[in-house]
């Protein structure tokens, strides 16, 4: 992590919080100012641009003797997430249950174990429902001496304005790719052309760069599915694409869930004890029902996540072409397909191109509300195919 440093460079908790200054500031104030210092935070920010990374290095900061000096004990085991007074909420769940709330108000009350402070992370604060959120609020209003809560969302307007109100609130920024890039040559010793390229095809989310930069499949998987979509002349091949984005969706969804999804089942038997049963009594069998409900529905939000990112992909595309039609001297998010933009450019008109822009960002509102994400990108693509022709196959 602390490797490929330039000369005169140093390395604290702060160093992956690329493109943050201003927010990094606000949090080292408090760190070390008790006027500038309050026990409930909201840290927001697009996403990638480094919300969990700062409310974690926020939390190393204020266990350090040295704030945030990045190598003390206190500092690596908050990084490592194992520091017994920093307890972390995250969730690969539509919503964060109620339940899960209630524990964690608990843990927020008990006295530290070796830590100067008890600290509280939520990721995703904003899948928090109305009344799992008045569970936390009187916890936020009244928290004992030595406890801290951080939250994290996009938005401000992502949180109920009861959390709002009594949480300080500090804002990242989508940060230079070019800062991106060098993250992940220092950090994750990225090949430095795949890394900037990889910078600017995430559109500087660090996660999906880095992603992108060291997993050469996934980079090549993403160029082809672009490349696809592009070569679409005809509503045939609109449906075809479409049905092969779905299920190129699902399937790296399946992958990513299948192992963690098979060890999460072999725990909750080994705990219940039941590991060596072939034949579960009615109690097991009950929490072996509603452990495969949660992970079909992690799996449904995952695989939106994947269609919502091939979205942003085509957004970015679509950019690309837009800024070659009107002559905009601006990097292309997509560096590796500069002639198939400039064909693309000059086969079509900049109003279609922006009607096309349209289509994307109004696929991502159909997807956001359910609607079947075959549906939503047959509707997208035959739209890209005849722009002047079907515009609601899904029916807004």
């Amino acid at each position: 992590m602390t490797s490929a440093l330039e000369p005169g460079e140093t390395f604290d908790v702060w160093s992956d919080l690329v493109g943050q200054d201003r927010a990094v500031e606000t949090l080292q104030r408090a760190v070390i100012d008790p006027a500038a210092m309050t026990h409930a935070w909201l840290i927001t920010g697009p996403p990638g641009s480094g919300r969990s990374n700062a409310a974690q290095a926020f939390a190393a900061a204020l266990q350090c003797e040295e704030g945030g000096c990045g190598h003390c004990h206190e500092c690596r085991s908050v990084l490592a997430g194992t520091h017994p007074d920093v307890t972390t909420l995250r969730t690969d769940k539509v919503t964060i249950y109620i339940d899960d709330v209630r524990e964690l108000v608990q843990v927020a009350g008990r006295t530290t174990v070796s830590g100067r402070w008890r600290i509280i992370i939520v990721e995703d604060a904003d899948r928090m429902l109305e009344r799992t959120t008045n569970v936390l609020l009187k916890a936020i209003e009244e928290p004992p001496a030595h406890t801290v809560w951080i939250l994290c969302a996009p938005s401000v307007m992502d949180v109920l304005i009861t959390i709002r109100s009594r949480c300080r609130a500090v804002s990242l920024q989508v940060p230079d790719p070019q800062a991106v890039a060098k993250l992940l040559i220092r950090r994750d010793q990225a090949d430095p052309t795949r890394a900037i390229e990889a910078a600017y095809a995430a559109q500087s989310h660090v996660g999906r760069a880095r992603w992108l930069a060291t997993d050469a499949t996934a980079a090549i998987r993403r160029t082809e599915m672009l490349g696809a979509v592009l070569g679409i002349n005809s509503v045939v091949d609109a449906m075809r694409v479409a049905g092969e984005l779905v299920e190129t969706a699902k399937t790296e969804t399946d992958n990513l869930a299948a192992d963690f999804e098979a060890k999460e089942r072999a725990e909750l038997l080994t705990s219940l004890g039941a590991q060596d049963l072939t034949t579960f009594p009615p109690a097991i069998r009950s929490q072996i029902k509603q452990l495969e409900e949660d992970q079909k529905r992690r799996r449904r939000r995952r695989q939106l996540d994947v269609i919502d990112q091939l979205l942003t992909d085509l957004a970015g595309l679509y950019r690309d072409v837009m800024t070659r039609q009107i002559g905009a001297e601006v990097a292309l998010v997509n560096q590796g397909l500069e002639d198939e933009i400039a064909l693309c450019a000059q086969q079509t008109t900049a109003t279609v191109t922006l009607g096309i822009l349209e289509r994307i960002a109004q696929a991502r509102q159909r997807v956001a509300a359910n609607v079947t994400p075959q549906l939503a990108l047959e509707a997208l693509l035959v739209g890209i195919a005849e722009p002047g022709g079907v515009d609601n196959v899904v029916g807004a």
